[in-house]
């Protein structure tokens, strides 16, 4: 099979980024990369405080989750970059904004056509506990705000409802303290099921580490103006 030249120009200009960083940062990326997923994804609906969505912005990053989507109604997210602590540089964020039709069947259309089951997180009645959840489906979790959690549009699109069993008086946790739960338990309990396709594909990694480079590089702009310049 003839190689696609794009890929090897990507790959060329990933190695010429490269030299422009250290071995060890290099290494650190790689170790990453090893570990990161999407088959979990997080949908934030409508968030209202900003600190909080940078928060699980910094869980996904922490639990390798490589995606998270944003649905903004009311309320436009803006990344902290003071909570993410450099976070939304390595997770991929996206935003759902439709004023003039729904941003939630924006948003579940999309990842359905992916392979996703939704499930909304909600301490209702009829919903299932956390360790309901089957690992080896692809599963994106979705948190409402911190008023009134997910909203009914997403209740009755959703594949299902989940909840952490709670012990105390509060009937919830903070959105990202939540997030942190259903993470790790979703990620551990991966982890013993040896999932096929769990972890990026080398295609995906590949595009990443690109993405990566560009990010830490100084003036990565300009190196790869003169990459291509000097292949001509």
């Amino acid at each position: 099979m003839e190689e696609n030249p794009l890929n090897t120009v990507d790959q060329n200009l990933i190695n010429y980024l490269g030299q422009y960083i250290t071995q060890h940062k290099k290494s650190v990326m790689e170790r990453v990369l090893s570990q990161r997923t999407r088959f979990f994804t997080v949908v934030l609906e409508d968030i209202f405080k900003p600190h909080n969505a940078s928060a699980v912005l910094r869980t996904c990053d922490c639990f390798g989750i490589q995606d998270v989507h944003v649905i903004e109604k009311t309320k436009e997210y803006k990344v902290n970059p003071f909570v993410t602590r450099g976070a939304s540089q390595w997770v991929d964020l996206y935003k759902y904004h439709n004023p003039d039709g729904s941003g939630v069947q924006d948003c579940f259309s999309t990842l359905k056509s992916k392979g996703y089951k939704i499930f909304a997180t909600s301490p209702v009645d009829d919903s299932i506990s956390i360790s309901e959840l089957n690992p080896n489906e692809k599963i994106a979790l979705v948190f409402g705000n911190e008023h009134e959690g997910v909203s009914q549009e997403v209740i009755e699109n959703a594949d299902g409802l989940v909840h952490i069993p709670m012990h105390g008086f509060t009937e919830s946790f903070n959105i990202s303290v939540a997030a942190s739960l259903f993470l790790h338990h979703l990620i551990q309990s991966a982890e013993t099921e040896n999932i096929p396709d769990f972890y990026l594909a080398d295609e995906e990694k590949s595009v990443l580490k690109l993405q990566w480079y560009k990010s830490v590089v100084k003036n990565s702009d300009i190196h790869e103006k003169a990459f291509y310049q000097g292949l001509k």
